[in-house]
This record gives C-alpha cells, sequence and structure tokens, in this order.
C-alpha cells in the first residue's frame, strides 16, 4: 500500500524544467509540466510549449526540478514530441561550453546543431509527398484527415493543422507521419524531395495456400522462364524477408518479359517502397593494403604520443599517405567498440577521400554535410544516436552530431579556413570545438595537414600537443619541380599569351601531347573583376554593399559576391554615355575562354562555386576529370583541397599576387599554405610533377618558401612578426561589428560602445573602424578589436564584453543596432 501511496505522490508532483527554445534569447525558460505529463519529460526530450501570444515551438528539455521561476508565472508546456531523448547529456555539456566560449546564446547553437527535422515550429510548412507508401501503412483518424487535407492543398502550416484537428498537441502526429516518410518539412529542402523507391516482388496472397502452389508448378511446366523465376524467388524468400525485383532478374536470369507475365496472371505482385538513400550498416572491413616504412613509423609515434597527450598534430607532405596511417587508427579505435568522427574541410571537396574510407570500412560509415536535404539528415543523426554509425564523415556541422562513445576525432586539412563558421552565430572554429568535443568523451585527436596553422604547430612545438612528421612522399614519389616566372618581366618582353606566359603554354602543350592533365589556379572567380567607364572612371557597384560587381559572362550580369544581387551588364556608362567600357581584372571564367582560344581541341572543365551549384554539379566534373574525359581543370581555392589525381603532371597558378596582397595578418601564411596544398596536387604517383607560378612580386619571401619548400622558415618569420605586433597565438583576438542602416547613428553607438569597453580592458581595445567593406545588405559596419595577452584571463575580458553588450541593447537609441561578437576570427 506504502508503495502505491508513494507512486500516487510523485505522479502528482509539481515538475518544472528549463527547455532551449531554436531563438537569440539571453535566458532560457521554464515551464510547468502538467501532472499526466510527469512520467514523459526527460532530459534531451524535446517538448510543445508556446513561446510569446500565439507562436508554438519544439523546444529541448535541459533540465527538471521542482523550483518554480521566481519572476514570472510558468505557463504549461503543450506535449512531448519524443518517446526517447533525441540529444545526450554530453551534447548538451557541448553546448554550455559552446554558448560560453563563443559568447552566443543555446538556442542559436540549437539552430546550428539540430536539423530542421527535429526544430519544428508553427510556421513550419508541412508537405506532402508526390509517392509515399499507402499500402499496409495504418492511419489513426486524425492521420487520416491530415493526409486528406494534404492531398487538397499540398502544404500546411503547423499552425493550420492544429486549426484542423481543433488541438494545439499536433506535434506527435507530424513526427509519426515523418516517421512513415509520407511528408516532409518545406524548409531547407532545396530539391523538390522524392524518396528513393526500389520494386519489390512478392507472391499473390492466394498462392500462400499450399495446395494452390502446388498446382500452380503444374500450369507452368510448359514456361520454363517463368518456372525458374518462381524457383528462385521461393529459394530466395527462405532466406530474406523482401525480395527486390533486380535481383530476382538477375539470379533467376527470366527475363522482363516472363516477369511481367508473371504479374499480369497475378502470381506476382511488384511493390514500390521507399528505401532508406543510407547505405545499411556492414561490419565486414576490408582492409587490403600494407603501410609503407615512414606510415608505420608515423603511426607508432602517434600511438606513443597518445600516452601522453590527447591531440597530436601529424604534419606530413603533401601526398605522404597521411589517409591510410588514419584509416589504420580509425580501425584500432573502432575494435575497441568505439566512435570515430573524421572531419573534412569541405565534404563536397573531398568526395575522394569519403569513397577511400568507404572502400576499406563498408557501410558502417555515414555522411554528413549541407548537401544532403533535410529527411536525410535526420535519418543520420538518428543512426548515430542509436550507434549503427561507427564513422561519421562530415564537414564543421558534424560535431554537433549525438555520439554515444567517441574515441578518436580526426581533422584533416587541420589548417583550412572553412572550419570557422561566419555566419550565423555560432561563429565556432571546428577544429577547436573539436578538441573540446574529444576532451569530453575522453577520446583522442589527430590533426593532419601538410601545412599547419600556425597556432597548431606552435601549440605542438610548446609540448600542448604531440608532433609527428612525414617528409617522404608515398611510394617515393619526388616532390615537385616548382617555377616562378615573373609576369612583369614576361610582359616587358612581349612573351605572355593573354594571361600565360611562354613557359606554362608550352609546359601545358608537353603535358597534353603525352595525354597527361593540367590543373590550372586563379583565385577568383566570374569574368571580370570590375567594369570600368576608361572616359570617366565610372565602375557599377553593388546597391546594397559598398564594391564592386563582378562580371559573369555565362549568365551576361553583374554579379555580388557578398549579397546575391545582381543586374544586367553595361555597354554604355550611365555616368557620362562614353561607350569607352574596359574590363579589368579576370576570374576563372575568362581565363577558361581564352585558353579553349590557345588549345581549341583540349576539353576543359571549371571547378568554382558558379559551376558546383547543383547537388552533383560538382561530383559530375570531379568525376569527368578522374576519367581522363577533362584534359585540363581551372579552378578557384576549391582545386586545391583534398584532391588526388594519378594523371595531373602540371599546375600552373596563373597570378599569386592576388593572395599575397590581401590585408590581413594571415595573408602570408594563408598564401603558403594555398600555393603549397595547390602545388602538391601535381605528380601523385610514379611521375614527379611540375609546377608553374606566375607572379609580378616572384621575389616574395613566401613564393621562395614555397618552391623550396621551407615550411619551418615560413613558420619563424611568422611566428616573429605575429610576437612584435601582438597577434595569435601571442594575444587572443575579439572581433565586434557594430550594424546599422543609419551611419550617423552607427558612429555615435560605436564610439560610445569602444569607450564603455576602454573604461575597463584599456588599450587592449581598438577602433572603431570602418572594415574592408564598409557595408553590406544595406547595413553600414564599424568594428572593434579587443586584443588579450595570454596572461590575462580570457573569461574576465568575455564577462565584460558581455555586460558592455547587455548595457549598450538596454538604451533605447541603440536598440536597433546589431551587435556580432566573433571570438578567435580566422
Amino acid at each position: 500500500m506504502m508503495d502505491s501511496d508513494q507512486l500516487e505522490f510523485e505522479e502528482r508532483e509539481t515538475l518544472f524544467i528549463e527547455v532551449i527554445l531554436p531563438l537569440s534569447l539571453a535566458k532560457n525558460y521554464i515551464y510547468r509540466v502538467p501532472f499526466d505529463l510527469n512520467a514523459q519529460v526527460a532530459i534531451g526530450k524535446r517538448v510543445v510549449v508556446q513561446f510569446g501570444k500565439n507562436k508554438i515551438y519544439t523546444a529541448l528539455i535541459k533540465s527538471i526540478s521542482k523550483n518554480a521561476p521566481e519572476v514570472y508565472q510558468a505557463k504549461y508546456i503543450i506535449d512531448v514530441v519524443d518517446e526517447h531523448p533525441v540529444i545526450t547529456t554530453s551534447q548538451l555539456e557541448f553546448w554550455d561550453w559552446m554558448t560560453g566560449y563563443y559568447l552566443c546564446n543555446e538556442g542559436e547553437v540549437m539552430s546550428a546543431a539540430l536539423p530542421a527535422g527535429l526544430k519544428l515550429a508553427s510556421e513550419t510548412i508541412i508537405v506532402l509527398k508526390e509517392e509515399f507508401p499507402q499500402d499496409g501503412e495504418v492511419l489513426t483518424a486524425k492521420q487520416e484527415v491530415l493526409i486528406n487535407a494534404l492531398k487538397i492543398h499540398n502544404r500546411l502550416t503547423i499552425d493550420q493543422v492544429s486549426a484542423l484537428l481543433g488541438q494545439k498537441t499536433v506535434y506527435p502526429i507530424i513526427n509519426t507521419l515523418l516517421d512513415k516518410e509520407m511528408v516532409y518539412i518545406a524548409e531547407e529542402v532545396v530539391e523538390k524531395y522524392k524518396p528513393l523507391l526500389k520494386s519489390f516482388v512478392s507472391l499473390h496472397a492466394f498462392y500462400h495456400e499450399e495446395e494452390n502452389l502446388r498446382q500452380l508448378f503444374s500450369v507452368l511446366e510448359r514456361a520454363p522462364k517463368q518456372m525458374n523465376a518462381l524457383l528462385t524467388f521461393l529459394k530466395l524468400s527462405k532466406q530474406q524477408s523482401v525480395i527486390p525485383k533486380q535481383q530476382l532478374l538477375e539470379e533467376s536470369d527470366c527475363g522482363q518479359a516472363a516477369l511481367k507475365t508473371l504479374v499480369e496472371k497475378e502470381i506476382f505482385v511488384i511493390d514500390k517502397k521507399p528505401v532508406s538513400r543510407l547505405k545499411e550498416q556492414d561490419d565486414d572491413f576490408v582492409l587490403n593494403f600494407e603501410l609503407s616504412e615512414t606510415q608505420a613509423g608515423a603511426l607508432t609515434q602517434i600511438e606513443t604520443e597518445f600516452e601522453q597527450k590527447d591531440v597530436v598534430l601529424l604534419h606530413g607532405v603533401t601526398a605522404s599517405g597521411k589517409t591510410q596511417v588514419y584509416i589504420k587508427l580509425i580501425e584500432k579505435a573502432i575494435e575497441k567498440g568505439g566512435q570515430v568522427l573524421f572531419l573534412l574541410p569541405e565534404i563536397a571537396l573531398t568526395t575522394q577521400i569519403v569513397e577511400r574510407i568507404q572502400r576499406y570500412f563498408g557501410d558502417a560509415i555515414g555522411v554528413y554535410h549541407s548537401k544532403f536535404n533535410n529527411n536525410e539528415r535526420v535519418e543520420i543523426w538518428n543512426k548515430v544516436l542509436n550507434g549503427k554509425y561507427r564513422i561519421v564523415l562530415g564537414a564543421r556541422s558534424a560535431v554537433f552530431l549525438p555520439f554515444q562513445d567517441l574515441k578518436l576525432i580526426v581533422v584533416d586539412e587541420e589548417h583550412e579556413s572553412s572550419y570557422k563558421q561566419q555566419e550565423p552565430a555560432p561563429r565556432y572554429q571546428a577544429r577547436d570545438a573539436a578538441v573540446y568535443l574529444a576532451w569530453l568523451h575522453k577520446a583522442k585527436v589527430v590533426l593532419g595537414s601538410a601545412t599547419p596553422s600556425i597556432e597548431s604547430y606552435f601549440n605542438a612545438l610548446h609540448q600542448k600537443y604531440g608532433l609527428v612528421t612525414m617528409t617522404e612522399r608515398f611510394g617515393g614519389v619526388e616532390l615537385p619541380v616548382q617555377e616562378v616566372i615573373s609576369i612583369a618581366e614576361e610582359t616587358k618582353k612581349k612573351k605572355m599569351v593573354s594571361y600565360f606566359s611562354n613557359k606554362l603554354v608550352d609546359e601545358i602543350e608537353a603535358t597534353l601531347q603525352v595525354k597527361e592533365q593540367v590543373i590550372l589556379f586563379q583565385n577568383r572567380r566570374g569574368y571580370a573583376t570590375i567594369l570600368i567607364c576608361a572616359t570617366c572612371g565610372y565602375a557599377p557597384k553593388c546597391v546594397n554593399c559598398d564594391v564592386s560587381l563582378t562580371y559573369h559572362k555565362t549568365s551576361g550580369k553583374l554579379h555580388c559576391h557578398y549579397c546575391g544581387y545582381h543586374q544586367n551588364s553595361i555597354n554604355i556608362c550611365p555616368a557620362c554615355g562614353s561607350v569607352h567600357i574596359e574590363q579589368k581584372g579576370f576570374g576563372t571564367e575568362r581565363v577558361e575562354e581564352e585558353l579553349s582560344l590557345i588549345f581549341p581541341d583540349a576539353k576543359i572543365a571549371r571547378l568554382d562555386v558558379d559551376s558546383t551549384r547543383t547537388r552533383n554539379g560538382l561530383q559530375q566534373i570531379i568525376s569527368d576529370f578522374q576519367e581522363k574525359k577533362t584534359d585540363i581543370l581551372i579552378g578557384t581555392q576549391m582545386v586545391a583541397k583534398g584532391l588526388d589525381f594519378d594523371n595531373v603532371t602540371l599546375i600552373g597558378v596563373i597570378n599569386a599576387d592576388t593572395l599575397l596582397n590581401y590585408p590581413d595578418f594571415r595573408a602570408f601564411e594563408r598564401s603558403y599554405q594555398l600555393l603549397a596544398q595547390v602545388a602538391g596536387r601535381a605528380g601523385r604517383r610514379d611521375k614527379q610533377g611540375k609546377v608553374v607560378i606566375q607572379a609580378y612580386d616572384d621575389k616574395h619571401r613566401i613564393i621562395g618558401q614555397v618552391i623550396e619548400n621551407k615550411y619551418q622558415e615560413m613558420y619563424t618569420d611568422e611566428i616573429r612578426e605575429r610576437r612584435e605586433f601582438h597577434y595569435p597565438p601571442f594575444t587572443r583576438m575579439i572581433f565586434v561589428n557594430i550594424k546599422h542602416k543609419d551611419m550617423n547613428l552607427l558612429n555615435v553607438a560605436a564610439q560610445q560602445f569602444a569607450t564603455a569597453l576602454r573604461t575597463q580592458l584599456g588599450n587592449r581595445v581598438l577602433g572603431p573602424e570602418q572594415p574592408m567593406v564598409g557595408r553590406i545588405r544595406n547595413y553600414y559596419i564599424k568594428q572593434i578589436i579587443i586584443k588579450s595577452d595570454k596572461n590575462t584571463a580570457i573569461t574576465k575580458v568575455k564577462s565584460v564584453l558581455k555586460e558592455v553588450i547587455l548595457e549598450f541593447q538596454s538604451q533605447k537609441d541603440y536598440r536597433s543596432a546589431i551587435v556580432q561578437v566573433d571570438v578567435d576570427p580566422y
């Protein structure tokens, strides 16, 4: 009796839950739980809540207590969405750290972390799939009402679904329809989602009875192909529950006609069913390669370093075979029953690494990145949560996945700037976040690069990280022969053919003659960087941003690369009426056109943001080049990342100066990294490659260091300058961008903000100054920089900054100003 009274008491207890809403709120809200939902609430589950007057959201439970909020009366939650938590407690710890470190709100982290399908809100649009599994799906009356309404209207918001069903608790109903793949969320689905349908064969119910089946054999005696199909079907049905049509055709060799006849006779039934686009798990790992002596040595060193340190930097020259070392480390982590996260800078650009790793690890591997639509991302999320995926390959957002037992994180090309999230908040650096994530899970981290970031190399030299070096290319292939050509000298001697020196043209010709391939690098997309009137100097500018428009010949328009604005090109100057419009600068489009005039028989392709907008566009360009359908590949920095082609023996850099002359303290480091990575694409098998770098400033120290492959020398020069001028790794930097549409108000606001910071942080505060681009999307921008040396407690600096922001935003005049904080800008 006592037990039952105790249970009754617990069920009637008043519980309060702290929830994270997918909104940028400074504090989390607390809601009250109705008694009848007490047993259902748990940390990590989603609940339906009303926020504001009539907005409804799915929020995440962060904590459960018996304490009511002191300053407001808690509203009741409407419903609990999940049977089991969708995020783990270690993820919540990770979110807490990210909120504090990168000075953002938990709602912003939640928005970045969760796929859209797990963040339903009242404005979310539910869409009926064109084809969905109608047969065999048992629907409740309310699900049926909703499906019928969607058949008429095709799309409904969650608010409209609430009105239709006459209740607020519609989220669980929608959730089950999402699980049944009958509807999808319209947000984030770039292409109209269609499930992957496969044809499956089953035996008509009539022939499930033995007597009827026996009679069928005598009927089919004179039709050997049909009989063969039936026998094969019966054999397969003993081994597997479902039989794909394709498998039956292949194993019985009966042909389409025989199968069609069996369907017409109502012996077989063919159903189209949706199948997962994600491959099923397969535990058979095939590891059919041997490590070279250098690789085996590196592997042993990494494992030795792991005994003392949690993070190891693997500094291996391009084509030294770092991927094989990663594979062996992954294999060992999996043998211990753990999960592995393999981070890549831009997943779409590293298709080859993905394929190579999938070849060794079969289908226990999941791939996670923004090219997947929302439905696929939710599917991957759930498979990581359930432990079905033991390895995840992903871009930076993969650090947010719900790992259960993480043992190893590999960060490939750790120096890449694309690991840094720029917009929106949280503006996190995935490499640094991965180090913290590994610490949470007591896992190990390998940072790999041929050209490590100055900060990582500094940490390795100062014993914070372990350091392992690989100086030889795999298979003994020599590093490419590199040559620098002075564009100024060549122009003076009239030896330039368009944008190409005589030397580069000759090398391209020689390479094409022996049926080998060429990669050309130009770090500008579009056709002409700027159009300018030769008479009055007018240059078309973006109406929303303070930047010149870039001319794209393929579209025939002028484009802004900041906000996406475009307008028709000009032939007559709108300022003075002159027809003398000149094109200055050049991008990949122009290089492609000029090259096709010099080599009319060569097959040329272009790899940049514009040519790879479609989901499979990039894959197609890379496949064609790999299959030698393309002779010359022209690209922006995309060509420098993770591509490995055995037939490329020549690399040409059209103009290296565009990298070097960039106003940023990392410009020289980035130039070295990019040029060395581009050069590393040449001669990656049994042939020594050639690299031709064209530049006006051909005597620049960075170009010299790239040519001579002197990373340590570059590091020493850069670290000396950074120490002298107080830049990372000797200081910590925080950028504060203040934006407003009124320039005068912004100037006053930014000045006041900087003064308030200076009173507490003194000369650590620089600015406000206008950044290089002073207006984007009609917002004027002022930037304040906080530089604190390593001896200053960064937590103190951050807490001062938070107080100043709060005080600033509470002032009526400045409430409309936007304040954006970027910790460790990259």
